[in-house]
């Protein structure tokens, strides 16, 4: 190369500037609607910003009734209608500035560069250093069980992990540290004898940050678990006139269904120029028009048709039924081996988890049913009060149809929802 040649300098900071010069705004209004809380948010629009504002208000556990989506051209304008959990307006102070925070223009979510940012790659409260553990595999009873076993027998402790079963299949990403120095496990050594022993569902280890519910939905589509599926009511058009693949969806509401379809189209590539949601009692109806990310629609059939079996499986995995098991405890070493045991033994399937720590407290949720298909009787249901409640707190729920997949509130996924957990063991 000519060393005479001179190449024209580039800012680096010139990527960001429109960023800088309109700084994401966000707007919490609770006065224009009687029932629910508006959060309207404007800023530069950049591929994923869609997922990442619906990533905050899912973490929250905010329930999202109505949705008005645009970013057309260089800018992103959105509405929602939410409220809290209780269906009442947000009216907690901490959330609020929770939500300004992340989404405003001092947050790490819309005013920055880079990966989405992970609010909940541990909960959403600090555990410190640890190892995160993915598996995949076939789903069977006992698998659970299993893997809590091997951990508990390497001296690691589980500081939060979540667990998503759908299609004869099990996805789950469990978070560890040394018993004995609570830092990561590192040793190459370790590491291998844990995967040899763990040989019953494909394992990876990483030592960064991940959104748990978006990689449990990349981890079961990688797995192709939308196969043979058969669910909601989802099709694909196309509206010629504007350019844009139109997905309508029709299912039963739920809390996060926004952010489980949001997810999954951004994962496949494609753009949510608008979109439409709305609810009405307990069904959904939601209409995005999307491109592909190169700009092109969906045009063949072959391409329509995957779109609408990961959609299905993305909105079906987190349902449940049988009962919740809520836990409250002190936390340690082998507690989870020996919970995920009692449910072995009593015949019961886990279908989806949620373990995580505050402090020395564990606070865990299982959902269950009977490995042969029956419906689970009180006399087991007395067996696990017997077992389990004699060393932590137990609060047995029983778990509306198929149909409908409540929140998991009784764990904390954030700060804010501590509270509530905590009193319904103390009332």
């Amino acid at each position: 190369m000519d060393r005479g040649a001179c190449w024209p300098y580039f800012d680096p900071e010139y990527e960001t500037l429109s960023q800088r010069i309109n700084p994401p705004r966000v707007s919490i209004d609770n006065t224009s609607c009687s029932d629910c809380t508006l959060v309207k948010v404007d800023s530069v629009n950049r591929p994923g910003i869609l997922l990442e504002v619906v990533q905050v208000l899912s973490d929250l556990d905010l329930a999202i009734s109505k949705a008005y989506i645009s970013s057309d051209g260089g800018w992103f304008m959105d509405v929602f209608h939410v409220t809290d959990q209780h269906g009442n307006k947000i009216s907690d102070r901490k959330t609020m500035e929770y939500i300004e925070m992340a989404l405003g223009p001092n947050g790490k979510t819309l005013s920055r560069n880079g990966n989405a940012w992970p609010t909940k790659a541990v909960g959403m409260h600090s555990v410190g250093n640890y190892t995160a553990i993915e598996l995949i595999g076939t789903d069977r009873p006992g698998l659970l069980s299993e893997i809590f076993a091997v951990l508990a027998n390497l001296h690691c402790n589980v500081l939060a992990a979540e667990v998503w079963t759908h299609n004869m299949r099990v996805a789950c990403v469990v978070y560890v540290n040394d018993d004995t120095t609570c830092s990561a496990v590192v040793d190459p050594d370790r590491l291998r004898v844990m995967e040899e022993q763990l040989k019953n569902a494909r394992t990876n280890f990483s030592m960064g940050y991940t959104h748990v519910d978006r990689r449990l939905h990349q981890l079961m589509s990688a797995d192709k678990d939308y196969e043979d599926d058969v669910g909601p009511i989802i099709t694909v058009d196309q509206c010629d006139d504007k350019g844009y693949s139109v997905v309508n969806v029709q299912c039963r509401d739920r809390t996060k269904l926004l952010f489980d379809i949001v997810c999954t189209l951004t994962d496949m590539q494609y753009v949510v120029f608008h979109a439409s949601i709305s609810s009405e009692g307990h069904n959904a109806r939601q209409e995005y028009y999307i491109r592909h990310a190169d700009g092109c629609t969906l045009d063949s059939k072959e391409e329509r048709e995957r779109v609408i079996k990961c959609l299905e499986a993305a909105i079906r995995r987190r349902i449940s039924d049988g009962i919740s098991l809520e836990l409250c405890g002190r936390d340690r070493v082998g507690l989870l081996s020996d919970v995920t045991r009692v449910l072995r033994e009593n015949g019961l399937s886990v279908t989806r988890a949620g373990v995580s720590t505050v402090g020395e407290q564990a606070l865990d949720v299982f959902y269950v049913r009977d490995a042969s298909g029956y419906p689970i009787d009180a006399k087991t249901i007395e067996a696990l009060r017997q077992e389990i409640g004699q060393k932590v707190m137990l609060n047995v729920r029983r778990v509306p149809g198929s149909g409908e997949s409540p929140r998991p509130n009784g764990w904390a996924k954030n700060s804010f929802s501590l509270g509530s957990f905590f009193e319904r063991f103390l009332n």
